[in-house]
């Protein structure tokens, strides 16, 4: 229970550090976490219309892309944001209270609060200028954002290690998952490709919680591609293989 509570203390002195590092005490940092992905919506938004009449689904262009868009950063953004979570407080380990997962979770909590309430608000500040507002099946929103945080957390926990264990391998991570704003069916619904490309898009795990995310925002959606087993059995598998490299590499964690 001590042992708990400790890293708990810990967890929240971390997460204020963040906080503070992160966003500074000036509202600059938190407006900027709003206008990116506004700003990311209506680039895309005013692509696409000037190319199609309406979007994939519903009739708003602006909802359809934040939709996709928000899903897509609680996977993107947190594990960018986690990926360097130990090396950026490499000092603070020094301290045999602080342990290397505590660092990862205090991100953890941070990024997904933040994803949160940049969601809420630009998908708010889109639903209230539509004529006919959605109908919002929760329970669809909140397990695909939980389910995309937990793949990139998996993900996150084997990255610390593997990118100050291998310097070349972050090269290349950063290389090979570049294209994964393209293939996770932000700007389209895999649905509508033919075979065998459908196959080819949906074996992207990250494709199938922003299929379940709009679903939540479209009723008449059927998302005939979603397979959360299989999302959930690569996620599986990823955390365990995050966490047994994690747990086995305390000595890399802690740059000794």
């Amino acid at each position: 229970m001590y042992y708990l509570v400790t890293h708990l203390r810990v967890v929240s002195a971390l997460l204020v550090r963040e906080m503070s590092t992160r966003f500074g005490s000036k509202p600059g940092g938190y407006i900027w976490a709003l206008l990116d992905p506004a700003a990311h919506i209506a680039f895309l938004s005013l692509i696409f219309i000037a190319i199609s009449r309406s979007p994939a689904l519903g009739t708003s262009y602006p909802l359809f892309f934040a939709t996709g868009y928000i899903c897509y950063q609680f996977y993107h953004a947190m594990a960018g944001y986690l990926n360097s979570a130990v090396s950026s407080n490499r000092a603070l380990l020094n301290y045999p209270n602080v342990a290397p997962i505590d660092t990862i979770f205090a991100r953890y909590i941070l990024q997904f609060g933040t994803t949160c309430v940049v969601g809420f608000v630009v998908l708010a500040a889109i639903i209230v200028t539509l004529r006919t507002p959605p109908t919002i099946q929760w329970q669809f929103v909140v397990e695909a954002a939980f389910a995309a945080s937990l793949l990139a957390f998996g993900s996150a926990l084997a990255n610390n290690v593997l990118f100050q264990k291998y310097p070349l391998y972050e090269k290349v991570y950063g290389i090979v998952t570049r294209p994964l704003f393209l293939v996770s069916g932000i700007l389209y619904i895999p649905d509508h490709f033919p075979q065998p490309v459908r196959e080819i898009l949906l074996a992207n795990p990250v494709a199938h919680v922003i299929i379940l995310f709009r679903k939540g925002f479209y009723l008449e959606y059927r998302g005939t591609g979603l397979d959360m087993g299989y999302f959930y059995s690569i996620t599986l598998a990823v955390l365990f293989c995050g966490l047994a490299l994690f747990t086995f590499s305390r000595g890399v964690l802690r740059g000794r």
